[in-house]
């Protein structure tokens, strides 16, 4: 049987990535490599890096020849012969001056040059920033440029800052266009979301032919703020990378309660540190790790002090994937108090690691990780309660750590990938 081409379009992969759409871009391309031909269009590409079966075209690694033809006339042939008039000319008139006889001057024909040079047509330090939006049309442009002779069945993309690629290609080339969802402007910004952003997604989603959620949480939210048809929709949940866990020595006798993220709103930090306050007051043998950056880190850290929570509250920044993969393997129990969270992979990765999960029901993978204990995101009260019985009854820990195992063996790539061959198929039945 003949294997869908597919040409996808996306914006960040290991190892140049910013938070979890890489990894998911990454695990999703190695699963449905498997079953279809993928080439895979980034803005930015490490030149190292290679996947089994994935054609991977970073932009800024582009060698491309561009064609010019320059119509050059020399207008002038004889200039030595050309007498020069005396003139007063003013902005609004002009006081003629006595003719003086000149010889006629000869035009040469005009010539058509043809040039060829190489050029790198996308050059970008940092995936997001200021000039972000810039960059995102300038990809759009090139990416359809690139593609127009490629022979593929379909336009899968990633996320908004794809999705003006995807709509041009599909408009130059009549393929389906499926867009793959893993966060929407409305859950970024809290609701305050009319903006450019939000106009290309809605616009992106009205165009597409099928759109993929990462959960049925964000599928209700492109239905109810964004007016897109549901029956488009076909929600396809994250998987997670099959890891070895391990376990670490702690280096020190307190239990440790991790939260993993971007430190902004939609994460929920605040909330991870009003339950702090709460559980150290009643269980002081506890530290509180937050590891990841944002716009919240600083106001994060001046509210720690001013609750007096120096010592048992720790700040580490943004931090590698094998550093990750330790704290998890020192972790007690996981935190994650999202607003509003599309899917939420950590939490998937923490319960691998056997690490019992709080997590909040605004949440795409509370749909997922059944064994979890949920909470409403504004309630530290139940949360704090929660995370006190996982510290203080290990019983009680292990059986939440061990449903979530159980949980664990539908939330994989290739289970994601298998469902979205099956929307390809429908769009070329």
């Amino acid at each position: 049987m003949k294997k869908t081409k597919v040409l996808m379009l996306g914006w960040e992969f290991p190892p140049i990535i910013n938070g979890g759409l890489g990894v998911a871009c990454l695990g999703l391309s190695k699963a449905l490599s498997k079953h279809v031909e993928l080439t895979l269009i980034l803005p930015k590409s490490d030149p190292n890096i290679a996947l089994k079966q994935v054609d991977i075209i970073g932009l800024n690694q582009q060698e491309r020849i561009r064609i010019r033809e320059d119509f050059q006339t020399d207008f002038y042939a004889e200039l030595e012969n050309v007498y020069t008039l005396p003139a007063n000319i003013a902005p609004y008139q002009t006081i003629a001056e006595p003719v003086t006889e000149t010889k006629q001057v000869k035009k040469s024909k005009t010539k058509k040059v043809t040039r060829s040079e190489f050029y790198k047509p996308f050059q970008i330090d940092h995936l997001y920033g200021d000039d972000t939006i810039q960059k995102v049309i300038e990809y759009a442009s090139v990416s359809a440029d690139m593609c127009m002779e490629w022979d593929f069945d379909v336009i899968h993309c990633h996320d908004w800052m794809t999705m003006l690629a995807g709509v041009e290609i599909k408009q130059r080339t009549g393929k389906p266009l499926v867009l793959h969802i893993h966060s929407l402007e409305y859950d970024r910004n809290q609701g305050n979301s009319n903006n450019w952003v939000y106009q290309v997604e809605k616009h992106a989603m009205e165009m597409a032919d099928a759109i993929l959620p990462v959960s049925n949480y964000t599928g209700n939210i492109a239905v109810q703020h964004y007016g897109i048809n549901p029956r488009k929709i076909h929600s396809v949940h994250n998987g997670v990378e099959k890891i070895t866990s391990y376990k670490v020595e702690k280096p020190f006798p307190e239990k440790i309660v991790l939260f993993i993220g971007r430190v902004t709103h939609q994460k929920g930090p605040e909330y991870f540190i009003e339950v702090a306050s709460k559980v150290l007051k009643e269980y002081p043998l506890a530290r509180f790790v937050v590891a990841g950056t944002g716009d919240k880190l600083k106001e994060l850290i001046e509210t720690g002090a001013h609750k007096h929570l120096g010592l048992n509250i720790h700040f580490t920044g943004f931090l590698s994937k094998e550093k990750i993969h330790d704290l998890l393997a020192m972790a007690d129990v996981y935190c994650m108090p999202s607003v509003s969270e599309p899917f939420g992979l950590s939490a998937l990765e923490a319960a691998q690691f056997g690490v019992p999960c709080v997590v909040s029901k605004q949440s795409g993978v509370s749909e997922v990780l059944i064994g979890a204990l949920k909470v409403d995101f504004w309630d530290v009260d139940k949360m704090a309660h929660y995370i006190l019985m996982l510290l203080k009854d290990p019983a009680f820990a292990k059986t939440i750590s061990d449903n979530a195992h159980f949980d664990l063996e539908h939330c994989t790539w290739e289970h994601a990938a298998v469902e979205i061959q099956e929307v390809y198929n429908e769009l070329l039945a």
